[in-house]
């Protein structure tokens, strides 16, 4: 059972051998309990494999015929294999959790492998390798740390492959990331399912760290009003929303995180691609049948405006575009005093 770093636990098959697409192949997915309940998949099994995509091999199907007398199903663990705590299945998930967070040193260090992965922080000749090797031998235990690994130059410099350039160059390299981008920053936090997508739509939302952060600190403490502000970001739902209440919910996080704010320069967002438009930073909700456009295709032009797109109406909408049969969104609109424009009123002031 490996242990990832949002705590979910995923079962592996141990093989003997096997060469498949020229590459030789010792152990498969197997995804989760109910796929090997699904498969019957037990152990001693002679099973059929395949790379899917031709990257990661998965178990397909199992050999029956030559299934033996002493295959025995295999028990899913109701606790952590790595830290012991209770592995928990929420209603409605196929997946089973640790519920440990970053206590468990399994996910503190997928964690860690996360925060310098190259859609984070992406810093040179740090890799998940490294990160083994430097939380094993008790350098780094928090991603703070990895700003202060410098102060420990020596202790580096006389570990198995590395000297002093090498050495040099990493710190050169790690100090280059201590100014990050707002939408790196939150995606390296490693929150669950907050991937590249979601991390660049609460950056653009929010604007700067400061203001995201108090909102995530109100929205953690039961904060209607944030809560509310939080999921009528259209992308954002209630899923989405708990995760990053239950993240900042845990003070170790927090403590994270302020740590991180005292060692780095987090830059606000900023589009580069937003045109010089009369409605460029305006929030906007669309309701109805549109005529001229799928809600999509409305979506992504205003977008393309620097328009802040919205699921749901609040004090903060600046203008509800109403097709046919609008609804509670119009009435909503209505009761708060905000503008309603037709498709037609909506292209005049955006595009024409």
């Amino acid at each position: 059972i490996q242990v990832g770093r949002t705590g979910v636990l995923t079962p592996v098959a141990r093989l003997a051998p096997v060469t498949v697409g020229g590459v030789v192949v010792c152990r498969a997915t197997l995804h989760n309990e109910d796929y090997i309940a699904d498969k019957n998949i037990r152990e001693g099994d002679t099973v059929i494999i395949q790379r899917a995509g031709d990257v990661i091999p998965q178990v397909v199907e199992v050999v029956m015929e030559k299934r033996g007398k002493d295959a025995k199903k295999f028990e899913f663990p109701d606790t952590c294999p790595e830290c012991g705590s209770h592995a928990l299945r929420e209603t409605g998930e196929a997946a089973r959790r640790c519920s440990a967070g970053l206590i468990c040193p399994a996910q503190r260090l997928e964690r860690l492998k996360h925060f310098v992965s190259r859609n984070a922080f992406d810093i040179e000749g740090l890799g998940a390798r490294h990160m083994e090797d430097f939380r094993r031998d008790g350098l780094i235990s928090s991603p703070a740390d990895i700003f202060r690994l410098e102060e420990k130059a020596e202790e580096i410099k006389n570990l198995e492959g590395w000297g002093g350039k090498s050495a040099e160059n990493l710190f050169k390299a790690i100090g280059a990331r201590r100014a990050i981008s707002l939408e790196r920053f939150i995606y390296a936090l490693g929150i669950r399912r907050v991937g590249r997508a979601t991390a660049r739509l609460l950056a653009g939302n929010y604007g700067s760290s400061k203001k995201w952060l108090a909102a995530m600190a109100a929205v953690a403490k039961k904060d209607s009003a944030a809560y509310g502000e939080l999921t009528d970001i259209d992308g954002i739902g209630p899923g989405v929303a708990d995760d990053l209440a239950a993240f900042f919910t845990e003070t170790h996080n927090t403590d994270v995180v302020a740590d991180l704010g005292r060692l780095l320069s987090i830059e606000d967002f900023a589009d580069a691609d937003i045109p010089d438009s009369p409605v460029a930073g305006k929030t906007v909700v669309f309701t109805g049948a549109l005529e001229a456009m799928s809600r999509a295709e409305a979506k992504a032009r205003a977008e393309s405006l620097g328009v802040r797109v919205a699921g749901s109406v609040s004090k903060k909408t600046d203008y509800v575009v109403a097709g046919a049969h609008p609804g509670s969104k119009a009435r909503k609109a209505r009761q708060l005093g905000i503008a309603i424009l037709s498709e037609d009123d909506w292209r005049r002031l955006a595009w024409d």
